[in-house]
């Protein structure tokens, strides 16, 4: 329908706002219409309730199309609403380690890189170097390229080590195995879980039994020395 309001500077000359003499028209049903001087363009687009849009403002003479303004923005606004949803901000997460990091903690570096790849994060591994340690990148590189062998299952390297600063850096990123690999884990947690409660629940009802079975027994022997004082 007709558009009554100014329309704002931003977004596409509408109707009025249309000052060429001449523009290539599309009609709301996508046919073609050709060249046509503006005022008749902007005339068939009233004959139809619509407006008269500029899409191609650079081209020559510009191209606009007939359609209903209002809801072609209404459109628009809801499309830049369902692919923002489908973004997905990247969460990077670090790792640090040093050339001389031991077996111990290199195995507690990796199951934490680990738990951030399986959940979907990348993960930003990096060797810190001090003083005259900067002499020994060769190491602080294989720290990396073990690291990243060692995750090769639910990782990839995404950015290979390099030097920035006083560190080298690698970042790497989950691959899709890693999303069944989180999905097989959890399912296995929960039935272990589930397992557990039943053990514990079976235990707790032993006990019972047992406290029952001992209440009963001290009933009875009770009993049994009342009627030996008779």
């Amino acid at each position: 329908m007709m558009m009554d309001r100014p329309v704002q500077d931003r977004g596409p000359r509408v109707n009025e706002r249309i000052r060429v003499r001449e523009v290539r028209v599309v009609d709301a049903d996508g046919s073609q219409l050709g060249v046509l001087p503006t005022d008749q363009a902007l005339a068939r687009a009233k004959e139809q309730g619509l407006d008269l849009v500029e899409v191609a403002a650079k081209s020559r003479p510009p191209v606009c199309k007939i359609m209903d303004y209002g809801k072609y923005k209404y459109e628009m606004k809801l499309k830049k609403r369902q692919n923002a949803k489908k973004q997905h901000k990247v969460v990077l997460k670090e790792v640090r380690l040093r050339p001389k990091t031991g077996e111990h903690d290199y195995q507690v570096k990796i199951k934490h890189a680990r738990r951030f790849l399986l959940k979907g994060y990348k993960v930003q591994v990096n060797v810190l170097f001090r003083g005259r340690e900067r002499a020994h990148t060769d190491i602080a590189k294989g720290h990396l390229e073990r690291m990243a062998e060692d995750l090769e299952e639910i990782a990839k390297v995404e950015s290979p080590p390099k030097m920035e600063g006083y560190r080298m850096i690698m970042i790497l990123a989950p691959t899709p195995n890693a999303a069944k690999i989180a999905a097989r884990e959890r399912k296995e947690r929960e039935a272990e879980a589930g397992k557990k409660g039943r053990k514990e629940k079976k235990s707790r009802r032993n006990r019972d039994d047992a406290s029952e079975a001992s209440a009963e027994a001290l009933a009875s022997e009770s009993a049994l020395d009342e009627g030996d004082e008779e």
